[in-house]
This record gives C-alpha cells, structure tokens and sequence, in this order.
C-alpha cells in the first residue's frame, strides 16, 4: 500500500531522518518504535504533507504521492490521528465531523451526515451519538471522533500518535478492538507507540528507527518486549534498581479536604483528602479528566483551592508556586510545553529557571550565565538530553527531550517533596526506566513523592500505596500486591468503589 524511499530530513545541523525506507502493506497494522529524537514524527509528518523533505519519495497504491502537501495525503487516502485530539469540543459530533469536509456540501446536510456517523459507528463498534457534544464525552470517546472522521473521508491508511496515551485499560481495549476490525476490512494502520505491550498485542509487525535510522524491522509472532526495547536502544536495557526495603517514616505532605473548580466554575475536586510519607511513593492513577490535573495544580501551588488545606512537614502551605520552591516542593507539570517550559528559552535558562535569584546563578543581582551553561550540560549529560548545546532553544527539541530537561531541573534539586504528574510521558524505554530509577532513588534518600500517571502497568510498578480518582474523589487506596488491571481499570471507570478509611489515606496500610 505504501512505499517511502530514502526519506531524509534535517533540521540545520541535525539530522531527523537519515534516508530511511518504509513499507507498509495492504490489511496491516505496522507499529513505529523508537527512542526520543529518533525520527518516527519527522516521518510521519513528512508523510502526511506537514513537512517538506529534503530528499526521498514515496508511492501510495502505485501511485507517486506528493510530499509536503496535506491535502494531496488527504485525497491519497491518508489521515492522522494526532495525540491531542484535532477536535472542537464546544460541537457536536456531527459537526465536527462535518468540519472542513467537501462531503458535507456548500449547504451543510446534517441529517444526512448524522445518519452516516450512525451507520458507521454500529459497523466499527465506536458508539457513537452524533448529536452529543464533543468537549462533554470521555477521551475514548472523543478518539473515536477522530478516527470516525477519518474513516468516512475515506482514509485507507491511519497514523496514530501515541493513540492509548490517555485512556484506561477498557478503553484502550476497545481502540485495540476498532483498529482491528479496520484491518480486516483491508485498511492499514500505522501504530506509533511506546507501549510494548500494546504494540506486541495489534502489531502484525514493527518497524524501529534509531538515530533517524531504520534500526530493523520485525514480526511481531515470536517477538518480546526484551527484543523491541534492545532494537530501540541498541543495548540492553540495565535491570531495575532494586527498591530499598524501608518502613515510610513522618507523614511529609498532607492534604486535607481539598476542593477546587476549573475555569468554568466546575468542581472538580470534591473533598480528597490524604498523606505522603518520608520514603514513600504514594502514586494515583485515573483517566484523565478526572480531578488529577486540579490536584496537581492545588499541591503545586498554581491554582487556590476553593477549601481544604496542603501541608508540608507540619506547617500550612499559603500561596502560591514560590512558597512550595521554599518548602522544598519540586513539581513536574502533566503540560510541559505551557507549564513546564519557556520553549522560547535555551535550555540553559530553563534548567536554572527556578533558581535564578539565588547563588551560584544569582550574582549582585545578575545571571551567572556561566554557571547556567555549566548547570544545564550536567543535566544534558545526566539525563541523556539530545541537543546540540545549552544554548540551543527548547522548542527545538523533540517532545521527550523536553520533559527530560524538565526532569533534570526539578530532580536536580533534590526536593524534600516530588510532585510528579506523567513524568515519563512520552519517553522511550530507557529514558522511562531511568526516570523511575531516579525517582526511585529520591524516595530511598527520604523524599515524600506524589506520582501521578494513567499508566497502570508504571504504576504498579512504582507505587507503595496507590490511588484511583474518579470524578473528582479517590475511591480506592491499595498496596500494587493486592490490586490488579482488572480492578483498577473498574475504578477507574467509576463502575467499582472501595471507600479508602482514613488508616489508608493517611496510615500505612497493613
């Protein structure tokens, strides 16, 4: 169906794709893999027409497909479905659907187009009502919307980027289920994910680039996780570091009664109460929307609660992001690019960014610039950051190496409590790993951590106790030993509740 030939794209010095071939045949769902910075979204955007080639070609069903042009991919028969939804969430389904599309007429027909999205939501099994609006359905929902309108333009071959990112196991099941059945019927899908497991379980087989490269190509039949992640890297990924076995000590952060709405006046914090210990990795899972964002921003300090307390080491916490810096509270936003960075900013200034009027980089009143410069190549070299120096800007880095200088500020500092919102979203393996062995080794050193994440597997992984928010409350509180994806993915669904007593949300469970 789809044939690239020596793809080559370069940014200045840096090279994204190094002539890299790709082949994508008729009725298969081929996984893309890759390290942070390895080149899988310079291809793809070169594919759907939102970058320009310097070198290479392709065809689609035999025919040569112009690049750099997304409405020649479009017509081709090609869609995207990108990681934060293309979506208008003040529509309905229907108009949405209608937006943009020739199909829809110079006079917008829609009933007509409500009756399409009926009969082809009951053939891929996406159940979806046209009339509902968009901006009030879950984040299953709203991918479904997207792949729906690609589907009725007519798209032979779907790009999903990091399709699963956000959504909780019974919704990833049913995605997994839809791409299927758009297989059988002949379509092609190119997967892009981190998630190996996933990847192991739709791929009918993988394609790997490394350093812009094609590093190899596999069936999935036969293949492991071990294998996927050796091709991505080129080595072996180190074993885990093992936990230290340590009783939690003092409770360190407390948050008591919290409350808080959005920016519509929505509550969405309603009453969550709860303690992280020193030496404690206290982790809440939740599909996305539920409250964690809220909560975050209420610890954090970038949001006033509308009642309820956050305490560190005994004292009240009043204010905002400054007096957490003071209490030795670090934060890593879920939103690295409005949150979390000046993308405009070199990577210098933003590794120092929450130290910038203190000593060494604070000088009678001035930036030490040197001492930036120095601070940011320790965290180049610590955190495996891929640039061309700490003068470059941020927003020139790929996503994954944007959340790694995040990381080697907030880590960095050695903070007396991690508040850590999906820090290795985005991330490779390796980089995956090594970012849990981090936080990991904070919390052997003492540090309360407040892990915040919708990917279970990481979770249970990492947590000593570990949470469910939905709608606003935690309505369950658990060691990972006694819990599993079954039981958490209810929970996270709001169709189980286990009431947490107070000896689970502030006590050591037994």
């Amino acid at each position: 169906m789809l044939a690239m030939r020596g793809i080559v794209k370069s940014y200045g010095a840096v090279r994204a794709n190094r002539g890299i071939d790709l082949d994508v045949p008729a009725g298969a769902i081929v996984g893309l893999l890759g390290e942070n910075g390895s080149g899988k979204t310079t291809l793809m955007n070169v594919l759907y027409g939102l970058v320009r080639p310097d070198a290479g070609s392709a065809t689609f069903r035999g025919r040569p497909l112009p690049l750099g042009s997304p409405r020649a991919a479009l017509a081709a028969g090609i869609g995207m479905i990108h990681q934060h939804f293309m979506l208008v969430p003040a529509m309905s389904v229907t108009e949405n659907v209608m937006l943009g599309w020739r199909a829809a007429g110079s006079w917008l027909r829609a009933a007509a187009i409500a009756e399409r999205i009926v009969q082809a939501s009951r053939a891929y099994g996406l159940e979806l009502d046209p009339g509902a609006v968009v901006g009030m359905l879950p984040l299953g929902l709203q991918q479904r919307v997207e792949i729906l309108k690609a589907v009725l333009r007519g798209a032979d071959l779907l790009i999903l980027d990091e399709p699963t990112s956000s959504l909780s196991p019974p919704e990833v099941t049913a995605l997994l289920a839809v791409l299927r059945r758009l297989r059988d019927e002949g379509r092609s899908v190119i997967f892009i994910s981190h998630k190996l497991g996933e990847v192991l379980e739709v791929c009918d087989e993988v394609v790997v680039l490394r350093d812009g490269e094609v590093a190899g190509r596999r069936a999935v039949a036969g293949a492991s996780r071990e294998d996927l992640a050796r091709l991505m890297v080129g080595r072996d990924l180190p074993p885990p570091v093992e936990r230290a076995s340590r009783a939690p000590g003092a409770e360190i952060l407390v948050v008591a009664d919290l409350h808080a709405c959005d920016a519509a006046g929505v509550e969405r914090l309603r009453g969550v109460s709860f303690s992280v210990r020193a030496g404690e990795i206290f982790a809440i899972a939740g599909v996305d929307g539920n409250g964690q964002a809220e909560l975050a921003e209420v610890v954090g300090g970038v949001a006033p609660p509308t009642r309820g307390s956050v305490f560190v080491d005994g004292a009240e916490i009043v204010g905002g992001v400054a007096t957490r810096l003071a209490a030795g509270v670090a934060h890593v936003p879920a939103d690295r690019a409005s949150v979390g960075l000046v993308r405009d900013m070199t990577i210098a200034d933003n590794v120092v960014l929450r130290d910038v009027d203190r000593p060494p980089f604070c000088r009678r009143g001035w930036l030490d610039r040197d001492a930036a410069r120095e601070a940011a190549r320790r965290g180049i070299e610590a955190f495996d950051i891929r640039a061309e120096g700490v003068d470059v800007p941020v927003r020139t880095l790929s996503g994954g190496n944007q959340q790694k200088v995040i990381l080697a500020r907030e880590l960095g500092r050695g903070p007396r409590v991690l508040l850590a919102v999906q820090p290795t979203r985005g991330l490779d393996p390796g980089a995956t790993r090594f970012v849990i062995d981090r936080v990991r080794a904070l919390r052997d050193g003492g540090a309360a951590i407040l892990y915040v994440s919708t990917e279970l597997e990481e979770i249970l992984g990492v947590a000593d106790r570990l949470a469910v928010m939905h709608a606003g409350r935690l309505v369950g509180v658990m060691r990972p030993a006694d819990a599993d994806l079954t039981r958490l993915g209810l929970m996270m669904a709001g169709a189980l509740e286990e009431p947490p007593d107070a000896a689970a949300l502030y006590g050591v469970l037994a």
